[in-house]
Protein backbone atom coordinates (compact mmCIF):
# COMPACT_ATOMS: atom_id res chain seq x y z
CA UNK A 1 0.00 0.00 0.00
CA UNK A 2 1.44 3.38 -1.01
CA UNK A 3 2.02 5.62 2.04
CA UNK A 4 -0.21 8.67 2.17
CA UNK A 5 1.54 12.03 1.85
CA UNK A 6 1.66 14.16 5.01
CA UNK A 7 -1.46 16.23 5.58
CA UNK A 8 -1.53 19.95 6.29
CA UNK A 9 -1.90 19.22 10.02
CA UNK A 10 0.44 16.23 10.13
CA UNK A 11 2.08 16.01 13.57
CA UNK A 12 -0.67 17.96 15.33
CA UNK A 13 -2.07 16.20 18.39
CA UNK A 14 -5.73 16.82 19.22
CA UNK A 15 -7.36 15.54 22.39
CA UNK A 16 -11.08 15.28 21.65
CA UNK A 17 -13.34 15.28 24.72
CA UNK A 18 -16.48 15.97 22.70
CA UNK A 19 -19.48 13.91 21.74
CA UNK A 20 -22.63 14.14 19.59
CA UNK A 21 -22.05 16.43 16.55
CA UNK A 22 -20.67 19.98 16.91
CA UNK A 23 -17.36 18.92 18.46
CA UNK A 24 -16.92 15.64 16.57
CA UNK A 25 -17.60 17.34 13.24
CA UNK A 26 -14.90 19.92 14.03
CA UNK A 27 -12.31 17.34 15.05
CA UNK A 28 -13.12 15.20 12.01
CA UNK A 29 -12.12 18.15 9.82
CA UNK A 30 -8.81 18.35 11.69
CA UNK A 31 -8.35 14.60 11.33
CA UNK A 32 -9.07 14.71 7.61
CA UNK A 33 -6.29 17.30 7.32
CA UNK A 34 -3.78 14.99 8.99
CA UNK A 35 -4.03 15.66 12.73
CA UNK A 36 -3.73 12.76 15.19
CA UNK A 37 -7.14 13.01 16.87
CA UNK A 38 -7.67 10.96 20.03
CA UNK A 39 -11.33 10.64 20.99
CA UNK A 40 -11.67 10.15 24.74
CA UNK A 41 -14.76 8.09 25.57
CA UNK A 42 -16.40 6.61 28.63
CA UNK A 43 -15.46 2.92 28.89
CA UNK A 44 -18.28 0.66 27.74
CA UNK A 45 -20.49 3.61 26.82
CA UNK A 46 -18.73 5.88 24.38
CA UNK A 47 -20.18 8.74 22.39
CA UNK A 48 -23.96 9.07 22.88
CA UNK A 49 -24.52 8.99 19.12
CA UNK A 50 -23.25 5.42 18.81
CA UNK A 51 -26.76 4.38 19.88
CA UNK A 52 -28.70 7.00 17.89
CA UNK A 53 -30.31 4.71 15.36
CA UNK A 54 -31.38 2.88 13.35
CA UNK A 55 -29.80 2.67 10.86
CA UNK A 56 -26.65 0.95 12.09
CA UNK A 57 -23.62 -0.45 10.32
CA UNK A 58 -24.17 -4.16 9.61
CA UNK A 59 -21.57 -6.87 10.05
CA UNK A 60 -20.75 -9.65 7.57
CA UNK A 61 -23.74 -11.69 8.74
CA UNK A 62 -26.14 -8.83 8.19
CA UNK A 63 -26.59 -8.13 11.90
CA UNK A 64 -26.71 -4.60 13.25
CA UNK A 65 -23.56 -3.48 15.05
CA UNK A 66 -23.34 -0.81 17.74
CA UNK A 67 -22.14 1.80 15.21
CA UNK A 68 -24.98 4.11 14.10
CA UNK A 69 -25.05 6.08 10.87
CA UNK A 70 -25.11 9.24 13.01
CA UNK A 71 -21.85 8.28 14.74
CA UNK A 72 -20.22 7.23 11.46
CA UNK A 73 -20.92 10.65 9.94
CA UNK A 74 -18.55 12.60 12.20
CA UNK A 75 -15.83 10.33 13.60
CA UNK A 76 -13.45 9.10 10.92
CA UNK A 77 -9.70 9.74 11.16
CA UNK A 78 -9.76 9.41 14.96
CA UNK A 79 -8.50 6.92 17.48
CA UNK A 80 -10.73 5.97 20.41
CA UNK A 81 -9.31 5.89 23.94
CA UNK A 82 -11.61 4.48 26.63
CA UNK A 83 -10.77 6.43 29.79
CA UNK A 84 -12.78 7.12 32.94
CA UNK A 85 -11.34 10.38 34.22
CA UNK A 86 -13.83 10.53 37.07
CA UNK A 87 -11.36 8.20 38.85
CA UNK A 88 -8.08 9.47 40.23
CA UNK A 89 -6.01 7.18 38.00
CA UNK A 90 -8.02 8.18 34.93
CA UNK A 91 -7.67 11.86 35.79
CA UNK A 92 -3.90 11.57 36.10
CA UNK A 93 -3.70 9.74 32.76
CA UNK A 94 -5.76 12.46 31.12
CA UNK A 95 -3.47 15.16 32.50
CA UNK A 96 -0.46 13.30 31.10
CA UNK A 97 -2.19 13.25 27.72
CA UNK A 98 -2.95 16.97 27.94
CA UNK A 99 0.77 17.58 28.44
CA UNK A 100 1.36 15.99 25.03
CA UNK A 101 -1.55 17.65 23.23
CA UNK A 102 -1.48 20.71 21.00
CA UNK A 103 -5.25 21.16 21.07
CA UNK A 104 -7.95 20.12 23.53
CA UNK A 105 -11.59 20.30 22.43
CA UNK A 106 -14.43 19.77 24.92
CA UNK A 107 -18.17 20.26 25.06
CA UNK A 108 -19.00 19.74 28.70
CA UNK A 109 -21.46 22.03 30.44
CA UNK A 110 -19.95 25.20 31.90
CA UNK A 111 -18.21 24.34 35.18
CA UNK A 112 -18.10 20.54 34.76
CA UNK A 113 -14.40 20.31 33.93
CA UNK A 114 -13.49 23.09 36.35
CA UNK A 115 -14.73 20.89 39.20
CA UNK A 116 -12.11 18.33 38.15
CA UNK A 117 -9.30 20.83 37.81
CA UNK A 118 -9.47 20.62 34.01
CA UNK A 119 -10.62 24.11 33.01
CA UNK A 120 -8.46 26.34 30.85
CA UNK A 121 -7.52 28.47 33.84
CA UNK A 122 -6.46 25.31 35.69
CA UNK A 123 -4.20 24.19 32.85
CA UNK A 124 -2.92 27.33 31.10
CA UNK A 125 -0.05 28.13 33.46
CA UNK A 126 1.33 24.59 33.26
CA UNK A 127 0.68 24.28 29.51
CA UNK A 128 1.00 27.81 28.09
CA UNK A 129 1.00 26.58 24.48
CA UNK A 130 -2.23 24.60 24.81
CA UNK A 131 -5.10 25.61 22.56
CA UNK A 132 -8.21 24.83 24.59
CA UNK A 133 -11.58 24.98 22.82
CA UNK A 134 -14.89 24.87 24.69
CA UNK A 135 -18.15 24.29 22.79
CA UNK A 136 -21.41 24.93 24.65
CA UNK A 137 -24.94 25.93 23.81
CA UNK A 138 -24.61 29.51 25.02
CA UNK A 139 -20.94 30.21 25.72
CA UNK A 140 -18.95 30.67 28.91
CA UNK A 141 -20.55 34.03 29.80
CA UNK A 142 -24.00 35.60 29.81
CA UNK A 143 -27.27 34.77 31.62
CA UNK A 144 -27.76 31.45 29.76
CA UNK A 145 -24.21 30.16 30.20
CA UNK A 146 -25.13 27.29 32.53
CA UNK A 147 -27.99 26.02 30.34
CA UNK A 148 -27.59 22.93 28.19
CA UNK A 149 -27.90 23.67 24.48
CA UNK A 150 -29.33 21.43 21.78
CA UNK A 151 -29.40 21.98 18.04
CA UNK A 152 -33.21 22.05 17.74
CA UNK A 153 -33.55 24.58 20.57
CA UNK A 154 -30.77 26.72 19.12
CA UNK A 155 -32.41 26.73 15.68
CA UNK A 156 -35.56 28.07 17.34
CA UNK A 157 -33.84 30.61 19.59
CA UNK A 158 -31.40 31.75 16.91
CA UNK A 159 -33.98 32.79 14.32
CA UNK A 160 -33.53 30.25 11.53
CA UNK A 161 -36.86 28.56 12.22
CA UNK A 162 -38.65 31.90 11.96
CA UNK A 163 -37.28 32.09 8.39
CA UNK A 164 -37.91 28.49 7.37
CA UNK A 165 -41.23 26.98 6.25
CA UNK A 166 -44.28 28.13 4.34
CA UNK A 167 -45.63 31.61 5.17
CA UNK A 168 -48.88 30.27 6.63
CA UNK A 169 -47.36 27.10 8.09
CA UNK A 170 -45.58 26.50 11.36
CA UNK A 171 -41.92 27.50 11.76
CA UNK A 172 -39.71 24.70 10.48
CA UNK A 173 -36.28 23.44 11.47
CA UNK A 174 -33.64 22.69 8.86
CA UNK A 175 -33.55 19.00 7.95
CA UNK A 176 -30.03 18.45 9.29
CA UNK A 177 -28.54 19.59 12.63
CA UNK A 178 -27.20 22.72 11.01
CA UNK A 179 -26.62 24.70 14.22
CA UNK A 180 -24.29 21.94 15.44
CA UNK A 181 -22.54 21.61 12.09
CA UNK A 182 -21.96 25.33 11.67
CA UNK A 183 -20.61 25.52 15.22
CA UNK A 184 -18.24 22.72 14.23
CA UNK A 185 -17.10 24.72 11.20
CA UNK A 186 -16.50 27.85 13.29
CA UNK A 187 -14.64 25.68 15.81
CA UNK A 188 -12.28 24.31 13.18
CA UNK A 189 -11.62 27.79 11.77
CA UNK A 190 -10.94 29.15 15.27
CA UNK A 191 -8.49 26.36 16.06
CA UNK A 192 -6.57 26.99 12.84
CA UNK A 193 -6.41 30.71 13.65
CA UNK A 194 -5.15 29.92 17.17
CA UNK A 195 -2.50 27.60 15.74
CA UNK A 196 -1.20 30.39 13.52
CA UNK A 197 -1.10 32.75 16.51
CA UNK A 198 0.82 30.17 18.53
CA UNK A 199 3.21 29.71 15.62
CA UNK A 200 4.03 33.41 15.85
CA UNK A 201 4.02 33.85 19.63
CA UNK A 202 4.31 30.42 21.27
CA UNK A 203 1.10 31.16 23.21
CA UNK A 204 -2.00 29.04 23.36
CA UNK A 205 -5.44 30.43 24.17
CA UNK A 206 -9.00 29.62 25.16
CA UNK A 207 -11.61 29.44 22.39
CA UNK A 208 -15.20 29.93 23.55
CA UNK A 209 -17.69 28.64 20.94
CA UNK A 210 -21.43 29.10 21.50
CA UNK A 211 -24.00 27.33 19.35
CA UNK A 212 -26.32 30.32 19.72
CA UNK A 213 -23.57 32.77 18.70
CA UNK A 214 -22.84 30.70 15.62
CA UNK A 215 -26.52 30.40 14.72
CA UNK A 216 -27.00 34.17 14.93
CA UNK A 217 -23.82 34.74 12.89
CA UNK A 218 -24.93 32.57 10.00
CA UNK A 219 -28.30 34.31 9.74
CA UNK A 220 -26.14 36.44 7.44
CA UNK A 221 -28.13 38.48 4.91
CA UNK A 222 -31.44 37.34 6.45
CA UNK A 223 -30.43 38.74 9.82
CA UNK A 224 -29.06 41.85 8.16
CA UNK A 225 -32.46 42.34 6.49
CA UNK A 226 -33.91 42.95 9.97
CA UNK A 227 -31.00 45.06 11.23
CA UNK A 228 -31.17 47.30 8.16
CA UNK A 229 -34.94 47.63 7.80
CA UNK A 230 -36.20 47.15 11.33
CA UNK A 231 -38.81 44.82 9.84
CA UNK A 232 -39.12 41.07 10.48
CA UNK A 233 -37.42 39.04 7.78
CA UNK A 234 -40.33 37.37 5.93
CA UNK A 235 -40.82 33.62 5.93
CA UNK A 236 -41.43 32.71 2.30
CA UNK A 237 -41.05 28.96 2.12
CA UNK A 238 -38.99 28.20 -0.98
CA UNK A 239 -39.06 31.81 -2.20
CA UNK A 240 -36.46 34.52 -1.56
CA UNK A 241 -37.22 37.76 0.31
CA UNK A 242 -35.01 39.90 -1.92
CA UNK A 243 -34.93 38.21 -5.35
CA UNK A 244 -37.85 37.30 -7.68
CA UNK A 245 -38.40 34.84 -9.34
CA UNK A 246 -36.17 32.72 -7.13
CA UNK A 247 -38.03 29.68 -5.81
CA UNK A 248 -39.45 26.23 -6.47
CA UNK A 249 -42.01 25.88 -9.24
CA UNK A 250 -44.17 22.91 -10.21
CA UNK A 251 -43.76 21.57 -13.75
CA UNK A 252 -46.19 19.22 -15.46
CA UNK A 253 -44.37 16.21 -14.00
CA UNK A 254 -42.38 17.39 -10.98
CA UNK A 255 -40.61 20.41 -9.54
CA UNK A 256 -37.59 22.55 -10.34
CA UNK A 257 -35.74 25.51 -8.88
CA UNK A 258 -35.67 28.74 -10.87
CA UNK A 259 -33.04 31.17 -9.58
CA UNK A 260 -33.15 34.37 -11.64
CA UNK A 261 -30.49 36.70 -10.24
CA UNK A 262 -30.59 39.71 -12.59
CA UNK A 263 -32.69 41.30 -15.31
CA UNK A 264 -30.76 39.78 -18.22
CA UNK A 265 -31.45 36.32 -16.81
CA UNK A 266 -35.12 37.28 -16.42
CA UNK A 267 -35.24 38.41 -20.04
CA UNK A 268 -33.78 35.11 -21.20
CA UNK A 269 -36.27 33.20 -19.08
CA UNK A 270 -39.13 35.13 -20.68
CA UNK A 271 -37.80 34.26 -24.13
CA UNK A 272 -37.61 30.55 -23.28
CA UNK A 273 -41.11 30.72 -21.83
CA UNK A 274 -42.49 32.32 -24.99
CA UNK A 275 -43.42 35.54 -23.20
CA UNK A 276 -40.61 38.01 -24.13
CA UNK A 277 -42.88 41.01 -23.50
CA UNK A 278 -42.86 40.30 -19.74
CA UNK A 279 -39.26 41.53 -19.55
CA UNK A 280 -40.41 44.96 -20.75
CA UNK A 281 -43.40 45.20 -18.44
CA UNK A 282 -42.72 48.21 -16.14
CA UNK A 283 -43.86 46.15 -13.14
CA UNK A 284 -41.02 43.72 -13.74
CA UNK A 285 -38.37 46.07 -15.15
CA UNK A 286 -35.74 45.24 -12.54
CA UNK A 287 -35.37 43.06 -9.47
CA UNK A 288 -36.65 45.70 -7.05
CA UNK A 289 -39.83 45.99 -9.13
CA UNK A 290 -40.21 42.24 -9.32
CA UNK A 291 -39.96 42.05 -5.52
CA UNK A 292 -42.63 44.77 -5.17
CA UNK A 293 -44.92 42.99 -7.64
CA UNK A 294 -44.09 39.46 -6.48
CA UNK A 295 -47.77 38.58 -6.02
CA UNK A 296 -48.49 39.43 -9.66
CA UNK A 297 -45.39 37.93 -11.28
CA UNK A 298 -45.08 34.62 -9.46
CA UNK A 299 -48.51 33.28 -10.55
CA UNK A 300 -47.65 34.16 -14.18
CA UNK A 301 -44.34 32.30 -13.97
CA UNK A 302 -45.99 29.38 -12.18
CA UNK A 303 -48.60 29.00 -14.93
CA UNK A 304 -45.94 29.07 -17.63
CA UNK A 305 -43.72 26.47 -15.95
CA UNK A 306 -46.65 24.17 -15.15
CA UNK A 307 -47.29 23.70 -18.87
CA UNK A 308 -44.18 21.65 -19.68
CA UNK A 309 -42.18 18.75 -18.17
CA UNK A 310 -39.32 19.38 -15.78
CA UNK A 311 -36.55 18.13 -18.05
CA UNK A 312 -37.76 20.30 -20.94
CA UNK A 313 -37.39 23.37 -18.75
CA UNK A 314 -34.02 22.33 -17.34
CA UNK A 315 -32.57 21.70 -20.79
CA UNK A 316 -34.02 24.86 -22.35
CA UNK A 317 -33.10 27.17 -19.47
CA UNK A 318 -29.56 25.81 -19.09
CA UNK A 319 -29.02 26.28 -22.83
CA UNK A 320 -29.83 29.98 -22.37
CA UNK A 321 -27.77 30.40 -19.22
CA UNK A 322 -30.74 30.80 -16.88
CA UNK A 323 -29.90 29.41 -13.42
CA UNK A 324 -32.11 26.43 -12.63
CA UNK A 325 -31.83 22.96 -11.18
CA UNK A 326 -33.57 19.79 -10.06
CA UNK A 327 -34.57 18.87 -6.52
CA UNK A 328 -32.71 15.63 -5.97
CA UNK A 329 -33.52 12.75 -3.70
CA UNK A 330 -30.65 11.34 -1.64
CA UNK A 331 -30.23 8.57 -4.21
CA UNK A 332 -30.00 11.15 -6.98
CA UNK A 333 -27.50 13.25 -5.00
CA UNK A 334 -25.01 10.41 -4.63
CA UNK A 335 -25.60 9.20 -8.19
CA UNK A 336 -24.97 12.68 -9.61
CA UNK A 337 -21.90 12.61 -11.88
CA UNK A 338 -20.62 15.90 -10.45
CA UNK A 339 -20.87 14.61 -6.87
CA UNK A 340 -19.07 11.43 -7.94
CA UNK A 341 -16.40 13.33 -9.87
CA UNK A 342 -15.67 15.39 -6.75
CA UNK A 343 -15.31 12.23 -4.59
CA UNK A 344 -18.05 13.28 -2.18
CA UNK A 345 -18.96 9.64 -1.53
CA UNK A 346 -16.06 7.49 -0.30
CA UNK A 347 -15.54 3.99 1.02
CA UNK A 348 -13.48 2.94 4.04
CA UNK A 349 -12.81 -0.47 5.52
CA UNK A 350 -14.43 -0.75 8.95
CA UNK A 351 -13.17 -3.50 11.29
CA UNK A 352 -16.72 -4.70 11.99
CA UNK A 353 -17.46 -5.49 8.35
CA UNK A 354 -15.50 -6.87 5.41
CA UNK A 355 -17.72 -4.86 3.07
CA UNK A 356 -16.39 -1.30 2.59
CA UNK A 357 -18.37 1.28 4.55
CA UNK A 358 -19.74 4.20 2.57
CA UNK A 359 -19.12 7.66 4.02
CA UNK A 360 -19.52 11.26 2.89
CA UNK A 361 -16.23 12.71 1.66
CA UNK A 362 -14.50 15.94 2.63
CA UNK A 363 -15.27 19.03 0.54
CA UNK A 364 -11.79 20.45 1.16
CA UNK A 365 -9.71 20.32 -2.01
CA UNK A 366 -6.10 21.33 -1.31
CA UNK A 367 -3.61 20.91 -4.13
CA UNK A 368 -0.56 20.14 -1.96
CA UNK A 369 -2.07 18.67 1.21
CA UNK A 370 -5.43 17.11 0.34
CA UNK A 371 -7.53 15.42 3.04
CA UNK A 372 -6.80 11.74 3.55
CA UNK A 373 -8.97 8.90 4.77
CA UNK A 374 -6.76 6.89 7.08
CA UNK A 375 -9.05 5.50 9.77
CA UNK A 376 -12.67 4.44 9.72
CA UNK A 377 -14.76 5.66 12.69
CA UNK A 378 -13.36 3.62 15.59
CA UNK A 379 -15.11 1.27 17.98
CA UNK A 380 -15.17 2.56 21.56
CA UNK A 381 -11.74 2.06 23.13
CA UNK A 382 -10.34 0.28 20.08
CA UNK A 383 -7.10 2.26 20.18
CA UNK A 384 -6.54 2.67 23.92
CA UNK A 385 -3.30 0.69 24.10
CA UNK A 386 -1.84 2.25 20.95
CA UNK A 387 -2.64 5.79 22.07
CA UNK A 388 -1.08 5.33 25.52
CA UNK A 389 2.01 3.87 23.87
CA UNK A 390 2.32 6.54 21.16
CA UNK A 391 1.60 9.56 23.33
CA UNK A 392 2.90 8.48 26.74
CA UNK A 393 5.27 5.61 26.05
CA UNK A 394 3.21 3.33 28.29
CA UNK A 395 3.34 -0.38 27.54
Amino acid sequence: MTPLPPGALDGLRVLDLTRVLAGPSATQILGDLGADVVKVERPGVGDDTRRWGPPYLRDDDGNETTESAYYLSANRNKRSLALDFTTQDGLQTLKRLIAKADVLVENFKVGDLERRGLSYSDLSDEFPGLIYCSITGFGQTGPYAERAGYDFLIQGMGGIMALTGEPEGEPMKVGVAIADLMAGMYTAVSILAALNYRHRTGKGQHIDISLLDCQVAWLSNAGQYYLTSGEPTPRLGNAHPMIVPYQVFATSDGHLILAVGNHEQFRRFCEVAGRPELADDPRFADNADRVRYRDELVPIVADLIAGRPRDWWLDALKAKGVPCGPINTMAQVFADPQVQARAMAIEMQHPLSSTPTKLIGSPLKLSETPPSYRRAPPACGADSEAVLTDWLGDT
